[in-house]
């Protein structure tokens, strides 16, 4: 033998060898494969009862007794002196007419959107002027004698408005609508008189 055939028959010989201590080091797996078992996907039915029995509430909004009789889309403003004289956002929500059943007098409602809370509430009387905002062909201004959507002043406050609508035709119905509910409590309070 030569000695290349020497070396390479020693390589081999310890190649086997090395292989062998690995094999005899891997654990062996068994011959029977074990069996895991898992749980069911299914998730437990689980019912839990209310503690707190919560009944229907009706809320009374005072406008029961009233129809409305026309129904825009606004946003209002109040002027305000105290700082320095400028123009403050009262809310924007819906404006409506509502004339009362019994009385058949007409008043004027706008709430906020979301709140719901009251930003406008007077009667329409005959004495009030629309007179239109400088400026804006889509907004009117009056003045008001007793406003009584403020909760601090329950008695009623005098206020200069201003109400901005979407388009001027919005604004034209808005006036339309203002000046009949302001002839019907006119008829109405003549007749009372």
């Amino acid at each position: 033998m030569s000695e290349v055939e020497k070396k390479e028959e020693t390589t081999t010989t310890t190649v086997e060898k090395t292989e062998e201590k690995k094999e005899e080091t891997t654990p062996v797996a068994p011959a029977t494969e074990e069996k895991k078992e898992y749980a069911a996907d299914d998730e437990p039915n689980v019912e839990y009862e209310a503690t707190l029995k919560r009944e229907v509430v009706e809320v009374k909004t005072n406008e029961e007794n009233e129809e409305v009789l026309f129904e825009i889309r606004a946003k209002l403003y109040r002027f305000d002196t105290d700082p320095s004289p400028q123009w403050k956002e009262r809310g924007t929500g819906s404006v409506r007419f509502l004339e009362d059943k019994d009385s058949k007098r007409i008043r004027v409602v706008m709430r906020r959107d979301k709140t719901l809370k009251v930003c406008l509430n007077h009667h329409i009387s005959p004495a009030l002027s629309l007179g239109e905002m400088t400026g804006s062909d889509k907004s009117w201004v009056w003045k008001c004698p007793k406003d009584f959507s403020d909760e601090d002043r329950p008695e009623g406050v005098e206020e200069l408005f201003a109400i901005r609508f979407a388009t001027p035709e919005n604004a034209g119905l808005f006036k339309t609508e203002f000046e009949k509910c302001q002839a019907k409590n006119g008829s109405i309070e003549k007749k009372t008189e």
